[in-house]
């Protein structure tokens, strides 16, 4: 069963949004379980939502990867957002080959991504990762059989809520380039012409420069771990689960300086200006912090059923 306030220690995003939808927020990756040839199809999952909602009429409205239409897959009360790929680039030697390629894995999680999107713009829908593939839709109906306590129980659990993202980055530049809040030091003699302390103290004032310029760079990491321990306690009373992700590095973090914090969220729909205004100047009069929220997102990091596993 699902408690208010958990956390959840999983995976980044591999990018932002677009590719939040391959955040471990979903059901484990499924493979095709026998050899497939060339030219036959599989099914991908993007999503599962309850039977009978406006998912079915959505559906064909949709273009998922590789422009294939969208469908439902329906056994029982469950429904699954599904279209057909070729085998032979969703198999795991073809998907291994697309990790090579960060291009082309970032334009399969923005297509992912999307469909979801709008899936959830309709109705609540339990989002699947990235690459969550079956032999075909008799599998599939198999899978919301078996898992059908667990995801009935999920999308009762987030009914009315989304996700918001909180990052914290710490930009020890910014924090080296602000000057202490302190009184100035008292000027220092000019030295006599032709004494010897011009330099040793120029040279000394180098090394207290520079001292204090590294003495601010650990004091902004030191403020962003402080920053990033204040968030759950502020916003404690508007979400109901919390998940903790893997820093984002690189061309993933799109905000100033390191990101040394990044969290998700579920919060009920209505309260999300609520949330926004709960972090606002929480970092305003730190130098070389800075707090973003991201989303509304569909519920990527909290789709985990209770036991984890998905069928092939």
């Amino acid at each position: 069963m699902h408690t208010d306030a958990q956390i959840t220690e999983v995976d980044a995003a591999p990018t932002e949004a677009g590719a939040t939808a391959t955040q471990a927020g979903a059901t484990r990756l499924a493979r095709p379980d026998t050899p497939t040839d060339p030219g036959t199809t599989v099914s991908y999952v993007y999503a599962l939502s309850r039977a009978g909602t406006a998912l079915d009429t959505r559906a064909p409205q949709l273009t998922g990867l590789d422009n294939g239409p969208l469908r439902t897959v329906t056994c029982g009360e469950l429904s699954a957002l599904v279209s057909s790929v070729p085998a032979d680039a969703y198999s795991e030697e073809g998907m291994r080959a697309r990790l090579e390629d960060l291009s082309e894995l970032a334009a399969v999680a923005r297509t992912h991504h999307a469909v979801i999107e709008a899936a959830y713009a309709t109705t609540t829908v339990l989002p699947m990762r990235l690459a969550t593939v079956y032999l075909d839709d008799a599998r599939v109906r198999s899978m919301l059989h078996e898992r059908r306590a667990d995801f009935g129980e999920l999308l009762t659990w987030l009914q009315g809520h989304v996700e918001l993202g909180v990052k914290v980055y710490a930009d020890p530049r910014e924090a080296a380039a602000t000057p202490p809040a302190a009184a100035p030091p008292a000027p220092t003699p000019a030295p006599a012409p032709g004494s010897a302390s011009a330099p040793v103290r120029s040279g000394r004032a180098y090394l207290q420069q520079r001292r204090a310029q590294r003495r601010r760079h650990r004091d902004a990491y030191r403020a962003a771990g402080a920053v990033a321990g204040a968030v759950p306690d502020r916003v404690s009373a508007l979400a109901r689960a919390r998940a903790a992700h893997r820093p984002q590095q690189g061309d993933l973090a799109s905000g100033p300086g390191e990101n040394i914090s990044n969290e998700a969220y579920l919060v009920p729909a209505e309260r999300t200006g609520q949330f926004h205004q709960a972090l606002t100047g929480l970092a305003d009069d730190v130098p070389g912090v800075h707090v973003e929220i991201t989303g509304p997102w569909a519920p990527y990091s909290f789709a985990t059923p209770p036991t984890a596993g998905a069928g092939t």
